[in-house]
């Protein structure tokens, strides 16, 4: 109790700082990343939703093939979270070497990086599922992974409501049927736009690919780790 009870502080800590409203710089950016999108013909945008959205479900299916169903039950909170942090060290060195590889080859390699880092992120949340007990052959399951990530990579106006989303999942889960496949990879290329565009420099690349990898993955074990706390106290899973 006394854990979770620490628990429910960063619960609170973490809350606070995902409905807090950005800062200029970043509003300035998203003003800019609206206009540029703006200017982008319809057509080009239907391509590129597609093809996120074909490579995130291609990407999705695959961590859940390879991801062990592990059975955790009977576990405490404080043990789950110090496996779920285990786990975000080995994938974070992962991405880490994978970025500083693909921004080191420069314009070609960088460009890889893109679905490689996607599908490292996709699979340390299939881990971090199957980490707190659920299920992810579930379709809610890996609906609920795709918000996590949205919630990780998104701008305030979207990170307010998909936070609600989590916040109230068993309410909401009901309510959906799939993703909003632009706005989720308008949302997404908004936020590493501008790291990922310094990774292409031949050298310089390197260096950035590494530092801009480590903090993504940083960002996005902080917001699974919170948001599996978060929904495993509310309600927690079958058979615990």
């Amino acid at each position: 109790m006394e854990y979770e009870m620490k628990v429910y502080e960063e619960i609170h800590a973490w809350r606070n700082k995902v409905l807090k409203k950005a800062g200029l710089f970043n509003q300035l950016s998203k003003k800019a990343q609206t206009k540029i999108n703006g200017m982008i013909p319809e057509k080009a945008h239907k391509i590129i939703t597609d093809s996120i959205k074909n490579m995130v479900k291609a990407t999705l299916v695959g961590s859940n093939i390879t991801t062990k169903k592990q059975q955790y039950a009977g576990m405490s909170l404080y043990k789950r979270d110090e496996l779920l942090k285990e786990k975000l060290a080995s994938y974070r060195k992962t991405a880490v070497i994978e970025g500083a590889g693909t921004g080191a080859g420069g314009i070609f390699l960088g460009l890889a990086d893109f679905p490689l880092l996607l599908s490292i992120k996709m699979k340390f949340l299939f881990e971090a599922a199957a980490v707190y007990g659920y299920d992810t052959n579930e379709y809610e399951e890996r609906l609920f992974i795709l918000h996590v990530f949205q919630l990780a990579f998104s701008s305030d106006e979207k990170r307010k409501d998909t936070f609600y989303i989590i916040e109230n999942w068993e309410d909401e889960k009901g309510k959906l049927v799939d993703m909003d496949w632009r706005v989720f990879q308008q949302e997404y290329r908004d936020y590493i736009d501008l790291i990922k565009m310094l990774q292409l420099i031949p050298g310089f690349g390197a260096i950035v690919g590494a530092y801009a990898n480590h903090n993504l993955m940083d960002t996005l074990g902080d917001t699974a780790l919170n948001a599996y706390r978060l929904r495993f106290l509310t309600v927690s899973p079958r058979d615990y």
